[in-house]
């Protein structure tokens, strides 16, 4: 690993201005970091621009000053070390051809979190565009923070997770983004690679099945909390199959992915003898109300990049995901889409035609993706 000076203090960009990027930059510039903010429409600016912070409340108190509040994604990049992509999935493919031409050797871009193979879709994205720059693409697990826009420029920060895994997609550069991102957070460690990572994201587990499950109730009532009341042991068995299936999808390309149950208690110390008693004795779940409607990201995003993907991998390996499809079909019935066409499948993402010997050679490294 190149070696990094003691003093060095990394410049961030944050892309995204909703729940999470607000909460990402405001942390960062309280810090006392660079901090450049950017998000594709104005509006989201607007509180900012015009008190000058980033006011956050909850676990964190205090006011972060950015450098720059911008819609330019040209100058919110410019001259910084580590650009934090905080956007919905279905948003990455947009960021990365947004960012590709502009980007410059020895960046470093983390997507926060890649969902199911979001650094992979990055990269190959700017293998096309960008071909020739040696950029460092990384994805983390899941968000850093539990957070909630509450007022123009205002945040509440309900948790900070304690650890969160980051891999990159050439597995030998995770120790250089780990020691760069150091300086602003000790919350991340490395993580195997990108197919671990990918297949330890708990949202698939979790948004879809419990947005599923309480339609009636987020389109009738919606005032609930949603991880707290949303939650019933009839709802946690559910759960506990899509997590089920999601482990033996991984294990199939030779990934030991972690149960949802180890990653409540590795992101949020939550311990509990069945999935239901974890999730209830997690105290940073409480206060987290349900959405207003069903067309959000728990469903437009979280099934179409996070379970399609754990599907069409399972497909290809002949691993069946019933309770996975089941939920796919009942998301798109919900709201009038087709995630499983839509959404990220081995075709889309190259790897379609990759032996798993391929496969695990891409995971560290050590192959190429197939444009």
């Amino acid at each position: 690993m190149e070696p990094i000076s003691k003093d060095f203090k990394p410049k961030f960009a944050v892309l995204g201005a909703g729940h999470g990027g607000l909460a990402m930059a405001g942390h960062l510039s309280f810090m006392g970091f660079h901090v450049n903010l950017y998000n594709r429409s104005e509006e989201r600016l607007w509180g900012i621009k015009a008190t000058g912070v980033i006011k956050l409340d909850g676990e964190i108190e205090g006011d972060g000053r950015v450098a720059l509040a911008t819609t330019d994604i040209e100058s919110a990049i410019r001259d910084v070390d580590i650009i934090m992509v905080v956007v919905p999935a279905t948003a990455h493919r947009f960021m990365a051809e947004a960012c590709a031409p502009f980007l410059k050797d020895g960046q470093i871009v983390i997507l926060h979190p890649g969902r199911t193979f979001g650094a992979l879709e990055f990269k190959q994205i700017l293998l096309r565009l960008n071909p020739g720059v040696n950029a460092i693409i990384a994805e983390a697990q899941t968000f850093l923070y539990a957070s909630r826009v509450v007022g123009p420029g205002h945040v509440h920060i309900f948790r900070v997770k304690n650890s969160i895994p980051i891999a990159a997609v050439r597995a030998h550069k995770i120790p250089l983004v780990i020691e760069k991102l150091k300086p602003a957070y000790n919350e991340f460690v490395p993580g195997d690679n990108i197919f671990k990572t990918s297949f330890d994201n708990i949202g698939a587990v979790f948004h879809p099945a419990i947005s599923i499950l309480n339609a009636g109730w987020i389109e009738d009532i919606n005032e609930f909390q949603f991880y707290v009341e949303g939650i019933t042991r009839s709802v946690a068995r559910v759960l506990e199959k899509v997590d089920s299936e999601r482990v033996a999808v991984a294990a199939a390309l030779g990934i030991r992915a972690m149960t949802a149950r180890e990653w409540l208690y590795l992101a949020y110390g939550a311990a509990g003898k069945t999935l239901y008693e974890a999730i209830h004795s997690n105290p940073g779940y409480r206060g987290i109300m349900a959405p207003p409607t069903l067309d959000m990201r728990y469903l437009n995003e979280d099934v179409p990049e996070s379970l399609v993907p754990i599907a069409s991998i399972g497909k290809k390996f002949n691993v069946e995901t019933p309770t996975i499809n089941s939920l796919i079909y009942l998301a798109s019935c919900l709201n009038e889409s087709d995630y499983m066409t839509s959404g990220r499948t081995v075709e889309k993402l190259g790897i379609a035609d990759m032996s798993l010997k391929e496969l695990r050679l891409l995971s560290i490294g050590q192959a190429d993706i197939k444009n």
